[in-house]
């Protein structure tokens, strides 16, 4: 198997033995990359991993005793594969969601979902579409994505729409280290070009206020490690480590201080 990662319940997939084991494998490879993760699929006492790049279940660790989900609408904006959905569906939410534009990440959710048969709803929508969706939920979880939009307090307000009154978001996203309310706008961090605005802590809480949110509580914060993400057989290309400073992994290959994210729960 080859894999040196935490089984978490749900994620470890007993495929069926009418199915051909290589055919999953070769079905699952075809779907590179896999960024969330890892999943592991047996058939009797064979089986393969799929080793993502991100060890998922890091992160879920740190938010998943954070809000109970048991009998609740819930959300997860920025789904990925729906790794963290499979997670979530073991709280017994009465209804979960997923949202994420990307046609790849939909495949190999509904790869997995396949396998599972989870009664899970993947629509290929953004986050902006929160605002106009047909229902409201009462907990969203939006895990890395808000430093990935040009507009974050727009992205927020869109977040706030999508909760019911009284609900509450789980919010993940990096953190610039400064005192004051500023962001960082970067052409390129750690290589992600993708990346627009990164919020000190004060910036965050004024973003927060001013979306409608009545409050920003801390969970945690936690640098980004090549422990948690790296580069495997999976992806295709290159990871966190080819993006520090080969001579101080503590900064970014552009000079900034290394990824850093802050976890935090938002009420509406």
């Amino acid at each position: 198997m080859g894999c040196e990662y935490k089984i978490l319940e749900g994620l470890y997939i007993q495929a069926d033995r009418s199915l051909s084991l290589d055919r999953l494998h070769a079905q699952a490879w075809a779907l590179r990359p896999w960024r969330k993760g890892p999943f592991y699929v047996q058939q009797g006492t064979q089986g393969f991993c799929i080793e993502s790049e991100w060890q998922s279940f890091m992160k879920w660790d740190l938010i998943k005793d954070s809000v109970s989900l048991s009998g609740l609408d819930v959300a997860d904006v920025g789904c990925n594969n729906g790794y963290y959905l499979f997670c979530m569906d073991k709280q017994k939410p009465k209804s979960l969601v997923g949202f994420d534009p990307s046609t790849l990440y939909r495949a190999q959710f509904d790869y997995i979902n396949a396998l599972l048969q989870r009664p899970i709803v993947y629509e290929n929508l953004g986050i902006e579409d929160l605002r106009t969706y047909t229902m409201r939920f009462d907990v969203i979880f939006c895990l890395g994505v808000l430093y990935h939009r040009k507009d974050p307090l727009s992205a927020l307000k869109a977040l706030h729409m999508g909760l019911k009154k009284g609900g509450v978001l789980i919010l993940d996203t990096l953190l610039y280290d400064s005192p004051l309310e500023v962001a960082l706008c970067p052409k390129s961090y750690a290589k992600m070009t993708n990346v627009y605005f990164i919020p000190s802590m004060r910036a965050l809480q004024n973003w927060v206020e001013r979306a409608g949110f009545a409050d920003l509580q801390l969970l945690a914060t936690k640098t980004t490690t090549t422990q948690e993400q790296r580069q495997t057989p999976w992806i295709t290309g290159l990871s966190l480590g080819d993006f520090l400073d080969p001579s101080d992994p503590s900064r970014s290959i552009e000079g900034y201080v290394a990824p850093c994210r802050g976890y935090f729960i938002l009420h509406k």
